[in-house]
């Protein structure tokens, strides 16, 4: 017989990741410890997230194709693009602007797979789009970087390399369990345990961030500014375009995560390691509207 889920607050999507932000906005504590944690739940995030991936839809080279190229597209001319425009019109401070420089050169969000998952968007599209977005992100990352900062690429490629790791290795492993069938028992349980992966990641990077936020009030308009207009009315952009173009939902879904939501998390943590703290704002403040952005999508179709 199959495990049920109690429908309480603590299953609640919605209200999971409104607590994240909140526990990361008021204490930093914990964040000594699950800062450690960050990339093996990000790893387990991913790998219950794309278990519903069949294993068949690698043998097509046709299927895989367009769906890279277009996740590529995505990230790297429109998102990207959109970035690193606003970030040159709207931000004068050279530390908020290298940090919207960093996020431009970043793949995208390693939670894009499981939130597509959550929003019902074709899964093989969402995954493979975001196979050719990281692969691309070994070149993209460090050559944005080199063309607009003055920071050395070699080192940015050691970045680029960790992060295409947190899809790679989770897809090996989801296939690994697909074959040996131990993803039966954890099916009735897999989304209830993403959401509370999400909160340790959410909390992490929130609370990483805590002081920035808190601490310069001036200094987040202009960079909330950026971060809505590059996830929400972007976003709403890509949504009316796929459906004047007649596209599917199912497509529609992938294509608005992968078209605004980049990797704040590597952005962030490339932000503290070269630049003055203030350049990680930014990536904080993306955290912040990605999450909203979620509960909105999820509300919306929902409704």
């Amino acid at each position: 017989m199959p495990v049920k889920i109690p429908q309480t607050l603590l299953g609640n999507r919605n209200f999971i990741f409104i607590l994240a932000i909140a526990a990361g906005l008021l204490t930093d504590y914990p964040a000594r410890w699950t800062e450690l944690l960050l990339l093996p739940v990000l790893g387990a995030a991913m790998t219950l997230s794309v278990l519903n991936v069949p294993n068949h839809v690698f043998r097509s080279p046709k299927v895989m194709t367009q769906p890279a190229i277009t996740g590529i597209a995505m990230t790297y001319l429109l998102l990207a693009g959109v970035t690193l425009a606003l970030s040159f019109l709207i931000i004068r401070d050279p530390a908020l602007r290298a940090g919207f420089i960093l996020i431009a050169a970043s793949p995208p969000s390693v939670a894009v797979i499981p939130f597509n998952s959550m929003l019902r968007g074709d899964e093989s599209f969402m995954l493979f789009a975001s196979i050719g977005s990281y692969l691309a992100a070994l070149l993209m990352l460090p050559l944005i970087a080199f063309l607009f900062l003055d920071i050395q690429h070699s080192k940015l490629m050691h970045f680029a390399v960790a992060a295409g790791g947190l899809v790679l290795l989770p897809i090996l492993i989801s296939r690994l369990l697909l074959i040996s069938g131990w993803n039966k028992p954890l099916e009735p349980v897999r989304g209830l345990i993403t959401d509370w992966l999400f909160f340790i990641v959410i909390y992490t990077i929130i609370s990483l961030n805590r002081g920035l936020i808190l601490e310069n009030p001036t200094m987040i308009l202009p960079v909330a500014t950026v971060a809505f207009i590059s996830i929400f009315v972007l976003g709403s952009l890509i949504r009316l375009t796929g459906k004047k173009l007649g596209l599917e939902r199912k497509i529609i879904i992938p294509l608005v995560l992968i078209g605004t939501l980049k990797h704040f998390g590597l952005s962030g943590g490339i932000a503290l390691t070269f630049f003055e703290k203030e350049a990680a704002l930014p990536s904080a403040v993306g955290v912040v509207f990605l999450v909203l952005n979620i509960i909105w999508l999820n509300r919306r179709d929902s409704a």
